[in-house]
């Protein structure tokens, strides 16, 4: 400071120039759960005077004696400004000043120090009119904790994408310390204030300490059970087993680690889920129990399930009802038990059965929801016949399939089975080969009874698909090693053997919402994708353009997960509610050990499943053989448009393949999630070496494909077609009536309730459609794809209209998809049940609506 300034200052007075600034942020009380209607203006002079300090740090000009930004002196929040409209509730904006010198430079990040007792979301920060540069916008979006809970400064940084050799000397080892504070040393257990994302095998999906029936193999780490890694909390070990991680007790069990900013928002209804989804298989568990006891154990009729939807159930009065409304919030009982105040259980109706509520029993909505259904991607063209299994027969014997010639002749318009396959019109749903290895041990449980299935089905000329052959199979009763039993059904309407047919289809319904859960949906989205967050967070960024590029599509994904660790796989969850009961989390393991990355891309998923055929010729290099596939025709599209997006942002970052190859962040980012994020496949040959540009848009490309689209695809339909669980049973209790048994003999008499009884019973099924109906809903916050939670998220000018175009193409396919969905032509776009397929749909409303893509796997 000069002479004059010196003594300015001594009088009080200040002349020097000032630069404006306005900080948007949240207080914590604003969001918490529990105090979701508290008031912002409650306590707002708590952040004034000098509870938060600001620092500007020059991205022009160093230190005099070292490499870092010169730092400005602090200022701190002074008005809160009540004239400017918050774009959120809950938001408040504060004005802040700084000294200017001429000299200082354009800021290129800033320290933000908060000596408040509690927390606060800080959004942004902007400076208006920067003398010789204009305006600058900081995009913050993190928790501030108060400034003694962190070992080293809490640093953001400008809107502006660098990579790691262009950063501006001033800001680079701020922005390499950055990445060392976020990646932790790796020991300790890990506080709510900590910013750390490492990883840890999944070692806490289990409880020894009390018993050996609830221990749990840890999955991650070994060939026999390889899996993709999760976010580390170091909780501490059981005393069982060392090598497993506690369990939070009950009161706190939804308050398991995640760094604090991958925490759901407020408003987002995930709050309610996870609330919900505990309360649903702790709490509400014996009390549905007491309700199924003051009820019909099972439901008798098909109207009796109807009338979960149109009528409700009676709740019974008792003190169980009571103990649900002491412990959880009125809003909250309502989510789950749909409750209307007069003490009725009543859920919204599915779509599958709103506009007909028998044609989900159909042949053709049958093979239908294998092209457009909750679980479009597990169908393949059968290349062989019989089908032959995969499975090691010096383990398991002999596994191939029993399907003979006569069981199909007959209704192959014509066709001679050589013919059929040759001219692709024979597809198969196959779920032997992921069942089998463990079918002995699942049907040891007494809660169900499963096969291994396969399912043969005739590509008609309509392009519809007609089942020809249902193969059940169980393990030779004298040991694997003698291969299987099996027996085949063919399609029936009359009689018993319409009904053992309708047995048939609601076995492989079983099978294919059990893998569709725990290795479509869990698996092959949030699983995998988890080793990405954290990676990305550890090696990239905020300054990287990649890091801006794929944030939005991990939004929440690790604290969903980490919900779905402590609520969903354990005891109460999967293992519930899904046929291979406890030995869920080894079969998605099992079916991980065949994850491929550049698989996971839609054309590739395609061609690999017989589905499409390479072809220059058409719009996307692949020819679908099946034209009426809504999931893959509506998903292509979405791809192409994923594709354009990241390949005009990527070129505008990267100019060469060289500059891919010598991105220091980026190659480290890449390492470490072959060799530690999915370190069980480090050694495979087909990881991309990321050494081109070509590689890098194929790489983030089916990272957001993944985490958007897939997801979506696979999630948003549950509700739809599952809400109504006679449709898409995850349960059968009992194996197919053998004639001579009672149940075949009640088969002639009241199929309906022999049905009921052994796929639809009544406390799981409570349980199911209460964790569906709440999981499929969007929240009112909710980000889709071709949005951003901030439209100043880069102040590129390029990537701000590549996106735009980006949104554009959007646009377009949804009115596609309105157009395809209008023709009755395209009869598998809705089907006997008049579902019109919205599940590739960009965007939604809030709520249940069966269609939005959302950035992120957030749910």
């Amino acid at each position: 400071m000069s002479l004059g300034g010196i003594v300015d200052a001594i009088l009080g007075k200040d002349d020097r120039p000032k630069v404006k600034g306005r900080v948007i942020l949240m207080k914590k009380n604003v969001l918490d759960f529990i105090n979701i209607g508290a008031s912002v203006v409650d306590g707002i002079s708590d952040l004034l005077g000098q509870k938060v300090s600001i620092q500007l740090i020059s991205g022009s000009v160093n230190y005099a004696d070292g490499l870092e930004g010169k730092l400005s002196n602090p200022a701190y929040l002074e008005s809160w400004l009540t004239d400017i409209t918050p774009i959120t509730a809950g938001e408040s904006t504060f004005s802040v000043t700084f000294d200017w010198d001429d000299e200082f430079g354009v800021p290129g990040a800033f320290i933000i120090k908060n000596f408040h007792l509690n927390e606060f979301f800080l959004k942004s920060l902007t400076l208006e009119d920067v003398p010789n540069y204009g305006k600058i916008h900081f995009v913050c979006n993190s928790w501030v904790y108060p400034a003694f809970r962190y070992k080293s400064d809490r640093i953001f940084f400008a809107n502006q994408a660098y990579l790691p050799s262009e950063t501006p000397q001033p800001l680079r080892k701020y922005r390499e310390n950055e990445l060392v504070a976020l990646r932790g040393d790796g020991t300790g257990k890990l506080e709510e204030w900590d910013r750390v994302y490492d990883y840890a095998c999944y070692n806490d999906l289990g409880d020894p300490d009390k018993g050996e029936e609830y221990a749990r193999p840890i999955l991650g780490g070994s060939s026999e059970y390889p899996y993709p890694r999760r976010g580390r909390t170091g909780r501490e070990p059981t005393k069982a087993d060392p090598n497993c991680e506690s369990r939070n007790p009950l009161p706190m069990s939804l308050d398991i680690y995640v760094p604090r900013d991958e925490r759901f928002g407020h408003v987002k209804k995930s709050d309610f889920l996870t609330s919900s989804l505990k309360s649903s298989l702790q709490t509400l568990l014996p009390a549905f129990k007491a309700l199924c006891d003051n009820t019909p154990n099972e439901f008798n009729s098909f109207a009796d399930v109807l009338n979960l939807y149109e009528g409700g159930i009676k709740l019974p009065e008792g003190p169980w009802l009571k103990a649900i409304t002491d412990n959880i919030s009125s809003e909250i009982l309502k989510d789950i038990l749909q409750t209307d105040g007069q003490g009725l259980l009543k859920y919204p109706t599915p779509q599958v059965i709103q506009g007909d509520k028998t044609a989900w029993r159909t042949d053709e909505e049958f093979g239908r929801e294998m092209l457009a259904g909750s679980n479009p991607v597990l169908i393949s063209r059968l290349q062989e016949f019989p089908p032959k299994s995969k499975l090691d027969p010096t383990i398991y014997g002999n596994q191939n399939s029993t399907i003979t010639t006569e069981h199909v002749q007959d209704k192959l318009n014509g066709l001679t089975v050589n013919e059929a396959i040759k001219s692709n019109r024979l597809f198969i749903l196959n779920h032997h080969d992921i069942v089998m290895p463990l079918l002995r041990k699942i049907n040891m449980s007494a809660n169900t009874k499963a096969y291994a299935s396969r399912t043969l089905l005739f590509l008609q000329d309509d392009r519809t698909l007609k089942p020809l052959a249902i193969e059940l199979s169980l393990p030779h009763p004298d040991g694997d090693q003698f291969g299987t039993v099996s027996k085949v059904y063919t399609p029936a309407d009359q009689g018993v053997e319409g009904s053992i047919w309708q047995f048939a289809k609601a076995y492989v319904a079983v099978n294919d919402m059990g893998i569709h859960q725990l290795i479509s949906h869990w698996l092959n989205t949030h699983a995998v994708i988890e080793p990405f967050v954290i990676a990305t967070n550890r090696h990239l960024s905020v300054l990287h353009p990649i890091h801006k590029l794929l944030h939005p599509h991990f939004r929440n994904t690790m604290n969903i997960n980490a919900l779905a660790r402590e609520t969903l796989t354990y005891d109460g969850g999967f293992e519930t509610s899904l046929f291979p009961t406890k030995y869920s989390m080894e079969m998605s393991a099992a079916a991980y050990k065949d994850w491929v990355f550049p698989e996971q891309a839609l054309p590739a998923d395609l061609l690999k499943r017989g589905v499409a055929v390479e072809d220059l010729s058409s719009p996307h290099g692949i020819r679908l053989l099946i034209l009426d596939y809504p999931y893959a025709v509506d998903g292509l599209e979405i791809w192409a448009a994923i594709k354009s997006w990241v390949t005009e942002y990527c070129k505008f970052y990267y100019k060469s393949d060289e500059t891919v190859e010598k991105d220091t962040e980026l190659q480290a980012w890449w390492k470490e999630l072959r060799e530690e994020g999915h370190g069980d496949k480090k050694d495979e040959a087909w990881w991309p070496k990321l050494q081109t540009r070509q590689e890098l848009r194929d790489c983030c490309t089916i990272i957001i494909w993944i985490a958007s689209a897939l997801h979506a695809a696979l999630h948003f339909g549950l509700y739809s077609y599952a809400g109504y669980l006679p449709n898409r049973p995850t349960l059968s209790c009992n194996l197919m009536p053998e004639p001579g048994s009672v149940e075949y003999e009640e088969l002639k008499t009241n199929p309906d309730k022999v049905f009921l009884k052994t796929f639809v019973p009544q406390l799981q099924s409570l349980l199911e459609i209460s964790i569906f109906e709440v999981s499929s809903r969007h929240a009112s916050d909710e980000v889709y794809l071709g949005q951003r939670d901030s439209i100043e998220w880069t102040k590129d000018k390029e990537p701000l209209v590549a996106f735009e175009r980006f949104g554009k193409m959007l646009s377009d396919i949804e009115n596609r998809i309105m157009i395809m969905n209008s023709h009755k032509s395209w009869k598998n776009r809705s089907g006997p049940v008049n579902v019109p397929y919205t599940l590739l749909f960009p965007t939604s409303e809030e709520g249940l609506t069966g269609k939005g893509i959302p950035n992120s796997v957030s749910i």
